[in-house]
């Protein structure tokens, strides 16, 4: 196999952050990439990463890093506000991309750096990790594969801060895209938190909508208020069962387990209640856990698979076991990576691509601006520049002193905040 030379720019702030996870999953994919150089304004950074994992050209700017290092590919690990500069850059440098989510911070951004690769003709894949968990790729094959809750009729979210991630997985279980949203928002008062970027918070902002989807499915979003504690879940309804967090009574001992199951409504149990049987005599779902199944190779503890056991099972296997990948974000980011090398080296498709990763962030942006028109539908896709848009570019400008659409050149030489412009605007990560 052709190896591709890979860089990636940002090396995170301190050893453990999350850039160190691409670093390590690049190394592990020995066979499609060869991870040839780091860029980071800091240099005690990219050098600390750069020892740690082996990485043996250290660039403290990107165009030396295209100049001198040239790469095939590069990883966007930067913050949030400065996505448009690096892929704007990388994409005229004619070099593939593989960028962080979300794709940015408007579909204005996004629209344009999405041109722009086409332009050059190179690739851009976004690494949107959700819907390629594990057990996210096993609920699409028992909706979508085995057919098994029939129907999609109903879907829930609720995701504290990147709902974007949140969209990605609920979109691929409806097997559909979005037609409308409706939203709504507020603001309330907290005390005692701490903003993503390390300043006081005096208040936290939440939104919610109705995602309408082609025929009966809808799905009922939730941005809840922040906590120190921030969870997100989801969950599906089909006309023959759901996919969910469920509380099953464990056989034998006293008490609940709690965890993610297929549930599947009895076919007998439905004609025995035609029948008017009596109510309560027997079960009426059966129940089949999401199960994690781990093996091991060379001495390490590795995901095989994971699985329900109807009957035939439904079984999701872990293409990464033989590199040791094994925990979501990691399966996650192999994805990706492997997605970008076959795209550029065989010609395959990209799995997610720019495409998806606009419309997740048009569904989120869409939702809000609902709710500042006074809750008003939306339809999709989005093809104007929304007021919630227009107020993050406005942010834009005022915090760093450039235009959020232009001057590359200039926004290269921004040093951004790790607290995103539409944090501010609307509590978004």
């Amino acid at each position: 196999m052709d190896k591709l030379r890979i860089a990636c720019i940002g090396a995170g702030s301190a050893i453990g952050a999350r850039s160190s996870g691409f670093f390590e999953v690049i190394n592990q994919l020995h066979d499609m990439y060869d991870q040839c150089a780091i860029m980071d304004i800091n240099e005690d950074n990219a050098r600390a990463a750069a020892e740690e994992f082996d990485i043996p050209e250290v660039y403290t700017n990107l165009d030396d890093l295209f100049e001198k290092g040239k790469p095939d590919a590069v990883v966007r690990l930067t913050p949030t506000d400065s996505t448009f500069a690096v892929c704007m850059t990388a994409a005229e440098a004619g070099c593939h991309i593989l960028n962080e989510i979300p794709i940015a911070f408007s579909l204005q951004q996004a629209d344009a750096i999405t041109a722009r690769c086409e332009e050059k003709g190179v690739l851009m894949e976004v690494c949107e990790n959700t819907w390629t968990w594990p057990r996210e790729r096993l609920k699409q094959k028992i909706v979508h594969e085995a057919g098994l809750i029939g129907e999609v009729t109903h879907m829930r979210l609720k995701y504290p801060c990147g709902a974007y991630h949140g969209f990605s997985a609920i979109r691929k279980l409806a097997g559909a895209e979005a037609e409308r949203v409706l939203g709504w928002d507020g603001k309330v008062p907290v005390v005692n938190m701490i903003s993503y970027g390390g300043e006081p918070m005096t208040h936290t902002m939440w939104d919610g909508g109705l995602i309408k989807f082609p025929g009966h499915a809808h799905c009922i979003f939730e941005m809840p208020p922040k906590r120190p504690v921030w969870r997100h879940s989801w969950d599906v309804e089909g006309t023959h069962g759901f996919i969910g967090a469920v509380s099953t009574v464990i056989e034998g001992a006293k008490g609940h387990k709690h965890g993610e199951a297929l549930v599947l409504d009895d076919p007998a149990t439905l004609q025995q209640l035609t029948d008017d049987f009596e109510a309560g005599s027997t079960e009426r779902e059966r129940h089949y856990p999401i199960e994690w199944v781990y093996g091991e190779r060379d001495g390490k503890r590795v995901l095989e698979c994971v699985k329900v056991d109807t009957d035939p099972p439904v079984v999701w296997e872990n293409p990464y076991a033989k590199y040791g990948i094994c925990d979501d974000d990691a399966v996650s980011k192999a994805t990706y990576l492997e997605s970008l090398y076959r795209a550029v080296v065989e010609g395959e498709p990209l799995v997610y691509g720019p495409e998806n990763a606009r419309r997740d962030m048009e569904l989120w942006i869409g939702i809000r601006e609902s709710a500042w028109k006074g809750n008003v539908w939306v339809d999709l896709p989005i093809t104007e520049i929304t007021s919630v848009e227009q107020a993050m570019h406005e942010e834009f400008e005022r915090r760093y002193g450039c235009d959020p659409m232009g001057e590359i050149d200039k926004q290269l030489k921004v040093v951004y905040d790790r607290t995103p412009v539409m944090w501010t605007i609307c509590g978004w990560l």
